[in-house]
């Protein structure tokens, strides 16, 4: 078996390890950046119904018609801009990368970042270069950005936009002159957009190379599995070309056009976490040898004294809650753990744990 499995599987497959979800069965689950709310109650009867009329018998409509145009609505995305769905988020990386992919191309992203950019360029056969954040706060290192785009011209540019696993946000100016610099696309990651005012869908158009991409998981929808990505549509036309027929499911396309007929109280919830997020960094900000860093998202970093994060996670983990352990992930994130905003008993038992832990 290993030897056909050096034979088959590419060397930088062999290389590196799938990605993980650790099990959370019995846990507070606090390591995955979801909405801790479920389904609106007054919409669930609704919901229901919708599910019990829909066809799964017959594939979904292949371009999600219906949905598209309840996300125009809602998200505020210009009519004269293309809209391409995705099973996720990560789906969409992956199309824009085997569009572009081929000899010599590259793509770029900030680091300490999101780990898919770098996982699905390596797996579509494209180079990678990370260029890191500054190291005591985690801002965007323009220069070096700016240098690395003159050296390697990517073919593409992601930027989360709040940044995950940091929560901060990039500076607007920094962002415009990376979009203008960039002989490829350039892609606004505003994954987290429910948690924070700042985005760049208003300004789609502005620059031909810019692409926006969000999701509906953190909304409170993880489960369902959608992200989109809105730009020119000649360039997602292109893109589109990539993509796997009926990507999106029937389930998902009717639970997430009711869903945002209902969209405001899947609002409520958010601007609910928003307030958890400020008392929850006030509590992490009062702890001895615990050093949160500012967020926009719906999570903190926190970073702990040397050489205990590990233990902290695992004495946490004992205490019935799961968070991301982050030390060894990066360079940058030596000593930190990830814990996401949830509901305020949640929060507390957390504070609580750590507080033992520490």
């Amino acid at each position: 078996m290993s030897d056909l499995i050096e034979r088959l599987i590419r060397p930088e497959i062999r290389a590196i390890s799938a990605y993980h979800v650790p099990e959370a069965a019995g846990l507070i689950k606090m390591d995955a950046m979801e909405n801790p709310y479920p389904w609106p109650e007054a919409a669930r009867e609704e919901w229901l119904e919708v599910l019990r009329r829909a066809q799964v018998n017959l594939y979904p409509d292949p371009r999600g018609s219906e949905l598209q145009a309840a996300l125009r609505e809602a998200m505020g995305i210009p009519s004269e801009m293309g809209l391409l769905l995705g099973n996720g988020s990560d789906e969409l990386i992956q199309m824009l990368a085997l569009a572009v992919a081929g000899p010599g191309r590259t793509i770029l992203a900030l680091e300490p970042g999101f780990v898919m950019y770098r996982m699905i360029g390596l797996f579509a056969g494209l180079d990678y270069i990370g260029v890191p954040l500054r190291t005591a706060d985690f801002s965007l290192d323009l220069p070096a950005v700016l240098a690395a785009i003159e050296e390697r011209a990517p073919a593409l540019v992601f930027i989360a936009y709040p940044n995950n696993p940091t929560g901060n946000l990039f500076e607007t100016e920094a962002i415009e002159r990376i979009i203008a610099a960039a002989p490829g696309l350039v892609i606004v990651d505003e994954a987290y957009a429910p948690f924070t005012d700042a985005s760049f869908v208003p300004r789609l158009g502005e620059w031909p190379n810019l692409l926006v991409m969000r999701t509906v998981s953190k909304m409170g929808l993880a489960g369902l599995r959608l992200g989109y990505l809105a730009g020119a549509p000649a360039l997602l036309a292109e893109v589109d070309k990539v993509r796997l027929p009926y990507n999106v499911n029937v389930l998902t396309q009717a639970s997430v056009t009711l869903a945002l007929r209902h969209r405001a109280r899947f609002d409520e919830q958010c601007r609910t976490i928003r307030e958890e997020r400020v008392t929850l960094m006030a509590a992490l900000t009062a702890l001895a040898g615990v050093k949160p860093f500012a967020s926009e998202a719906n999570f903190i970093l926190i970073r702990l004294p040397e050489g205990r994060a590990t233990q902290v996670f695992e004495a946490l983990k004992a205490s019935g809650i799961l968070v991301k352990n982050l030390d060894g992930a990066h360079p940058q994130l030596a000593d930190c753990l990830r814990v996401t905003v949830g509901r305020p008993e949640e929060n507390r038992a957390f504070v609580t744990a750590l507080s033992a832990a520490v």
